[in-house]
């Protein structure tokens, strides 16, 4: 009885958005099984194509609950008229993909330790290639002297606006095409996380358990500082997309809710631009001067 119990409550986790809002952080568990799941199927069915499948397959874990939420969001529009209540039930939902995010995330940096060398090359491929023309930009406008703090900043808020619209794009079209996006971007810093470590353990003669516990700790305040707020203002748009996408589908223009519905869409839509400027500001300004003081 208490297994059957116990998978049944797995179950409504899965699918059921109203279960998942009330135990938001066991979605962190749920993203680390999808996202393992994506690697070993795609590893030993998709190899040489892994780096892509393996995101494409932890997409389609997640699709059901994601799309549930935001159906479950848009319906809050119907009932609740107070805009402060109805933002609080929004971070309900962005609890949920929050902790989802996360959980893929670490699972794919342990995955990076985890398996031999030339096999995680293999599966993070197309992600090293990503990480590396970001860096291998940045690197090169610091280096001829063409990026001011300002610029940077501005190239930095820019990027990442464009990676918004996209978001918003994507749910709107789709219901839920900005989860490809997201859970790339977390394949992607999986890596920078896990190359960062790799590369100061490398100058390290004696290796210890405590060197791999430091170093993930200061790639969190190098990559996670200003990235929270980057991934949560995602996730805003995101949902923002998702709300009007559903509410065009089974409203009329006209009708009075679809206006509530449009009206809370704009406004998510503000509230993550906001985030994503002082993500950009944290990035710029603040994560660098962090990093300075750690040994």
């Amino acid at each position: 009885m208490y297994f059957a119990k116990s998978n049944l409550m797995v179950i409504n986790l899965l699918t059921n958005p109203v279960e998942a809002e009330k135990r938001s952080w066991q979605m962190l568990i749920l993203g680390i099984l999808f996202a393992s799941i994506g690697v070993l199927l795609s590893l030993f069915i998709w190899k040489d194509q892994s780096s892509l499948i393996m995101v494409f397959i932890t997409v389609l874990a997640a699709v059901p609950i994601t799309y549930n939420t935001m159906k479950l969001e848009e319906r809050k529009d119907e009932y609740i008229e107070q805009e402060p209540k109805l933002l609080r039930e929004h971070i309900k939902a962005l609890s949920v993909f929050m902790y989802m995010f996360f959980g893929v995330t670490i699972a794919y940096v342990l995955w990076y330790f985890l398996l031999p060398q030339d096999l995680a090359s293999l599966l993070f491929k197309q992600q090293s290639i990503t990480l590396n023309i970001i860096n291998g930009k940045i690197a090169s406008l610091t280096i001829t002297g063409q990026m001011s703090s300002f610029k940077f900043f501005t190239k930095i808020f820019l990027n990442n606006i464009k990676v918004l619209a996209l978001c918003i794009l994507f749910s709107f079209l789709y219901g839920i095409g900005a989860l490809f996006i997201l859970i790339w971007n977390a394949s992607v810093l999986a890596v920078a996380i896990g190359g960062f470590v790799s590369e100061n353990i490398a100058n390290i003669s004696v290796v210890s358990f405590f060197h791999y516990i430091w170093y993930s700790l200061v790639s969190i305040v190098k990559y996670i500082t200003h990235g929270f707020f980057e991934i949560l203002a995602y996730f805003i748009a995101a949902l923002a997309g998702g709300i009007i996408s559903i509410g065009i589908v089974q409203r009329k223009f006209s009708s009075k809710s679809f206006e509530r519905v449009t009206f809370d869409a704009l406004e998510l839509i503000g509230i993550a631009l906001l985030i994503l400027l002082f993500a950009a500001l944290l990035e710029v300004y603040v994560s660098p001067l962090l990093l300075s003081n750690i040994p």
